[in-house]
C-alpha cells in the first residue's frame, strides 16, 4: 500500500470515526465542543459587578486546612504519573512548605506522559493539558525560590515538563484534521501553559522572537478568546466536571499574564461568578449544565465544582457562616485556597442576600438552554432547563426551591420536573417571578408538613413567613411563592383566583396579582412560560441575551 492510499484511508477511517461518533455519548469530547459561531450575543440590562472594597484576610484556617491536607497525602505512587491528584500534591506541599526535598526528587522523575488537547478514540494519551497547567502554577509561584524549588527542578520544569512554547494557537481537538473544535477548559489550559511559558522565559532573559507574547500573537489570541467568552458566553456553562479546570486555566492567566491580559481573564472569571451567584442561595447551585451525562445522576446541591471554588474565596471573606462542605471538590479548592482572585463585592453579597428578590434570564446561545432564576428575600426558584438532543450534550435539571435552610442534597428541597424521569425529555424552564409549573409532581421534603389545603391546594410554611402553595398530580405541578399571610386565607384565596383546576394547566391567577399563562410540554426551542397578565413573552431563548432582568424588585403577590 503506497503513502497516498494510506493517507487517504486514515482520512477516511477519522471521517467515519466522527460520523459514527455523532449523536452518542462516548462523542461529547468532541462534539462537546461545537460552539455556536458568528452569533454575538446581547450583553442584555445586568452589568456584572467589579467593585472590590471587601477587607480580605490574608490567610484563611479554611484554606490552610485544604493546603495541609493535601501536603500530607503520600507522594510514593500517585505523583509519578503526573497526572490526576499528584500535580496538585505537589503544589500544596511547597505551598505548606513541606517535604520539599522529595518534592523536588519527585519532579525530576516526572515524565511527559501525553499530549495536550482532548483524549478520544484516536488520541487516547490526551489530557496532559491538566498536568502543565499545574506545572505552570508551580513555576510562578515557587520558580524564583530556590530553598523551595531547586534550580535544576525549576529548569526540569521549563525544558521537559512544560511542552507548549512558541506561537501555535490551537482551537481544534487533537486528530480531528480540524474539523472539531477544542472544548473551552482544554484551550485555556493549552494555550494559557503556553502563553505563561513564553512570559517567563521572556521575563527572564530569553530574546528569541518566538516566547515574545506580543510579536507571536499568542497574547491577542488569547484575548480574543477570552473576550469571546465574556460576550458570547460560555459553551461548557456549569459544566461538570470541565468547569473546575476553566477556572483553574483562568486563575494562571488572572495571576501572572501581562496587566492587559490579567484584567480579561478577571472579566470572564467575574462574569462567570456573577452568573453563579445570581443562580445560587447560600452555596446551593443546581443549574442546567451542559457536558456530561454520565453527571446527571448528582443531587448534591451544595458541591458543585464552582461553589468549591467560591467556598475557598468566602473564606478569606467577612462571611463567618457558610456551607464549608466540598465532598469530592477538593481536587479544585486547592486552587481557590492558594491562588490571589477574589470575586467582587457584589457577588458574594447576592450569595447570600437576595435584597428585595430579583427575576433574571440567561441565554446561552442557539441549541442551548436557558438558566431563569426568580430571588425573593429568603428564596430562590432555580429552573431545570432544557435538553436539546443528544448532541446538545445538556444535562437538564429539576426546577429547585432554595430557601434559608441548610439543605445539602435534592431530597432535602422542594423541586419539580416532568414529564417522567428522563431528563432528556424535560422542558423545565416554567419559571417566572416567584411561580413555577412543570409536566409532573412537586416534590416535598418529608420534614414540612401541610399548614391549610383544600383538594387543589397544600400550603406549607418556613421560619422566614414564607407561605409555599402548590398544586400537584401525576403529570403536572405548580409552585408558589407568598408572604406574610394566613395559611387558611391563603386556600380561601387561591380557591377563588383560581376556581377552575382544569384551567389551572394552562394559567395560574395570583390573588390580586399576576395571572400566568403556560405550556408545561412546550417545545424544546420554547420558554414554558407565555404570557403575563393577556400579554405574550418572548418565548424564543435562543436569541435572549446573557444577563437579562430585573434586580431587586420582587413584586407583592399578596
Amino acid at each position: 500500500m503506497d503513502k497516498k492510499t494510506k493517507w487517504s484511508l486514515g482520512i477516511g477511517s477519522i471521517l467515519l470515526l466522527v460520523l459514527l461518533m455523532n449523536g452518542h455519548q462516548m462523542a461529547t469530547k468532541l462534539f462537546g465542543a461545537a460552539k455556536y459561531q458568528n452569533a454575538h450575543m446581547n450583553p442584555g440590562n445586568v452589568t456584572v459587578p467589579v467593585a472590590r472594597t471587601l477587607p480580605w484576610k490574608t490567610h484563611s484556617a479554611f484554606a490552610d486546612s485544604i493546603c495541609s491536607n493535601w501536603a500530607s497525602l503520600s507522594l510514593s505512587d500517585k505523583a509519578l504519573d503526573g497526572k490526576g491528584i499528584a500535580p496538585r500534591i505537589l503544589l500544596a506541599k511547597l505551598w505548606m512548605k513541606r517535604d520539599i526535598p522529595e518534592v523536588n526528587k519527585t519532579i525530576l522523575k516526572l515524565q511527559v506522559w501525553g499530549v495536550s488537547g482532548s483524549s478520544w478514540a484516536l488520541n487516547k494519551k490526551g489530557d496532559y493539558d491538566f498536568s502543565i497547567t499545574i506545572y505552570t502554577t508551580i513555576l510562578y509561584l515557587f520558580g524564583n525560590q530556590p530553598d523551595l524549588l531547586y534550580p535544576e527542578t525549576k529548569d526540569y520544569l521549563l525544558k521537559v515538563l512544560l511542552v507548549e512554547e512558541g506561537n501555535l494557537f490551537r482551537t481544534t481537538a487533537p486528530r480531528t484534521l480540524g474539523l472539531v473544535r477544542e472544548t473551552e477548559n482544554h484551550v485555556l489550559m493549552t494555550e494559557g501553559s503556553r502563553y505563561l511559558k513564553n512570559r517567563w522565559l521572556a521575563n527572564h532573559g530569553e530574546k528569541d522572537s518566538k516566547y515574545d507574547n506580543l510579536q507571536n500573537g499568542m497574547e491577542e489570541k488569547l484575548m480574543a478568546f477570552m473576550n469571546e467568552m465574556r460576550t458570547d458566553g460560555l459553551y461548557e456553562f456549569n459544566s461538570l466536571p470541565y468547569i473546575g479546570y476553566t477556572i483553574t486555566a483562568l486563575l494562571n492567566l488572572e495571576a501572572f499574564g501581562s496587566e492587559k491580559l490579567r484584567a480579561e481573564a478577571r472579566e470572564v472569571l467575574d462574569f462567570m461568578n456573577w452568573s453563579y451567584a445570581l443562580g445560587s442561595y447560600q452555596l446551593k447551585h443546581y443549574p442546567p449544565m451542559r457536558r456530561r451525562y454520565e453527571k446527571a445522576g448528582i443531587t448534591e446541591i451544595t458541591t458543585d465544582y464552582q461553589s468549591v471554588f467560591m467556598k475557598s474565596w468566602l473564606s478569606f471573606s467577612p462571611v463567618q457562616h457558610f456551607n464549608k462542605n466540598i465532598h469530592s471538590g477538593e481536587v479544585h479548592a486547592v486552587m481557590g485556597a492558594i491562588m490571589p482572585y477574589r470575586p467582587a463585592d457584589k457577588v458574594v453579597e447576592t450569595i447570600f442576600d437576595k435584597g428585595d428578590g430579583y427575576f433574571v434570564q440567561m441565554g446561552h446561545g442557539q441549541e442551548s438552554s436557558p438558566e431563569i432564576y426568580s430571588a425573593g428575600k429568603k428564596s430562590l426558584l432555580s429552573a431545570g432547563g432544557v435538553n436539546r438532543g443528544t448532541r446538545s450534550i445538556i444535562v437538564a435539571r429539576p426546577i429547585c426551591l432554595f430557601l434559608n435552610e441548610d439543605a445539602e442534597n435534592l431530597s432535602a428541597i422542594f423541586h419539580l420536573a416532568g414529564p417522567g424521569t428522563d431528563f432528556m425529555k424535560w422542558n423545565n424552564t416554567g419559571v417566572f417571578k416567584n411561580f413555577a409549573c412543570a409536566a409532573g409532581p412537586v416534590f416535598v421534603p418529608d420534614e414540612y408538613k401541610t399548614a391549610a389545603g383544600n383538594e387543589n391546594w397544600r400550603i406549607y410554611t418556613t421560619k422566614d413567613s414564607l407561605l409555599i402553595a402548590v398544586h400537584s398530580t401525576l403529570n403536572f405541578g405548580i409552585l408558589a411563592l407568598f408572604n406574610h399571610q394566613s395559611p387558611d386565607e391563603l386556600v380561601k384565596k387561591l380557591a377563588e383566583a383560581n376556581p377552575d383546576p382544569e384551567k389551572l394547566k394552562s394559567s395560574f391567577q395570583f390573588p390580586a396579582g399576576a395571572k400566568i399563562e403556560y405550556e408545561v410540554l412546550a417545545p424544546k426551542d420554547k420558554w414554558v412560560i407565555t404570557g403575563v397578565d393577556g400579554k405574550p413573552v418572548d418565548r424564543e431563548y435562543d436569541k435572549w441575551a446573557l444577563i437579562e432582568g430585573d434586580l431587586y424588585c420582587m413584586p407583592k403577590h399578596e
